[in-house]
């Protein structure tokens, strides 16, 4: 019965109201005010009851979606901040909390507005001279005639905005670039934040904007000075300098590049790449060097690229000895005169051979004298042989002695008709005794 009246007695006791949440308390999300300065790129909300879990995300178009746990600011407003994501595509921000045992989410949608391809394309940044900063940019391909291009820019997060107070324009008066030569004390932690957007009274001009640009890597240095080359016998050491930069950074984060060739070699020699040190150094055998080289050095930020122009080249080395040129002299002499005595030879061979074809040689022929000349006595011509029981060789006459003897033997007989030297006379073998 104790039991049973104990039992009962639980039942009376009021139940505590805030033992249980109403139902339709439940399925209200704790988010509102959800908002989004796209400047900053801050997305800020507020939450109307506890929550034990929050997560903040942006997925936007060609990049990575990226989620973060949100902070919460003095006034107890909760943000996250997406500085290293561009807006310019459109972007969906999500919420996800978890409030009393139950999941909430709440999402946000962000449009570009304005006429697909109207903002400004092609924009780029870099400092320069150390102290002067030029940015440039071009038109959108469906930009209206009449656009009017701003560029907006600051130094932090919270910093002050300020507009471009020297425009660069193009032939037609479009604005393309911003000149800036008053850029502030220099830090190594500066980032610069740009936008650009633009008016017409045509449409809507869509905004173009960017992840931070490091001011340390967008900086184009001036070439290397006081380039040097010289040989300590077994090396050529060369040498350079750091160029003056706007920041005070290592010189570990410079990046150079060599050019180094041979001069009047059509064949080209590989760079060579080397990370910056306090005394730069570079050691080329000096067996590797045959001949006049050059050198010349260009530099960028190692996490940058933006090379610096080319310095002057160096010249370095000695100019070999011209054993080629001698041998290529001696060897066309030797052609030329071996030529030369080949013409003349030939020359001489085909003069002879012409005097051989215009005055033939004319047999020489003697004949016996035994006083008188005799028409049919049998003569000898050059050129054969005596017969086997010859005792002496034959001799031969001229023509000029015939002439003679046949004179001689007019006088001694007395006239006679002219005779032809050459007639009745046959060139037969001489036979002794007749």
């Amino acid at each position: 019965m104790a039991v049973l009246l104990a039992f009962i007695s639980l039942l009376l006791v009021p139940l505590n109201p805030a033992c249980f949440t109403d139902p339709a308390q439940e399925k209200v999300s704790p988010i509102i005010n959800l908002k989004l300065d796209s400047r900053k790129k801050m997305l800020t909300w507020n939450s109307r009851r506890n929550v034990t879990w929050q997560e903040c995300t942006i997925d936007a178009p060609l990049d990575p979606p990226i989620s973060q746990t949100p902070q919460v600011a003095e006034d107890g407003t909760y943000f996250c901040t997406f500085s290293n994501s561009v807006l310019h595509r459109g972007a969906t921000l999500t919420v996800n909390v978890t409030s009393e045992g139950h999941e909430f989410q709440a999402t946000l949608t962000f449009c570009n507005s304005g006429r697909e391809g109207s903002g400004a394309v092609n924009f780029s940044c870099l400092i320069y001279n150390v102290h002067f900063l030029n940015c440039s940019w071009a038109q959108g391909p469906a930009a209206p005639a009449d656009v009017r291009y701003h560029l907006y820019t600051w130094a932090s997060l919270h910093g002050n905005v300020s507009e471009c107070a020297q425009y660069v324009l193009d032939p037609t008066g479009t604005r393309v670039g911003c000149h800036f030569d008053q850029l502030g004390e220099p830090q190594t932690t500066d980032n610069y934040f740009f936008l650009v957007n633009g008016t017409s009274n045509e449409t809507d001009i869509q905004f173009l904007d960017f992840t931070p640009f490091v001011a340390t890597e967008i900086e184009k240095y001036n070439p290397p000075a006081n380039l040097t080359a010289r040989n300590n016998g077994s090396y050529y050491v060369i040498q350079w300098d750091n160029p003056v930069t706007r920041f005070n950074i290592s010189s570990h984060v410079l990046y150079y590049e060599l050019d180094i060739q041979r001069k009047g070699s059509f064949s080209k020699t590989d760079p060579v790449f080397q990370r910056g040190e306090n005394r730069n150094e570079y050691l080329m055998p000096s067996s590797a060097v045959t001949g006049v080289h050059t050198v010349r050095v260009r530099v960028r930020h190692v996490y940058g690229d933006t090379w610096s122009e080319w310095g002057p080249a160096q010249p370095f080395g000695f100019p070999e000895k011209n054993f080629t040129g001698f041998l290529v002299v001696l060897i066309g002499l030797v052609v030329g005169a071996a030529a030369l005595s080949s013409i003349g030879l030939m020359f001489l061979c085909k003069r002879f051979s012409l005097k051989q074809k215009l005055f033939p040689p004319i047999p020489q022929v003697k004949r016996e004298l035994a006083g008188s000349f005799t028409p049919t006595r049998e003569m000898a011509w050059d050129g054969d042989n005596p017969s086997a029981g010859s005792q002496e060789p034959e001799d031969f006459l001229t023509v000029e002695e015939m002439k003679l003897f046949a004179g001689r033997e007019a006088e001694v007989v007395g006239p006679a008709p002219a005779l032809n030297p050459y007639e009745n006379i046959t060139a037969v073998r001489g036979r002794p005794g007749q």
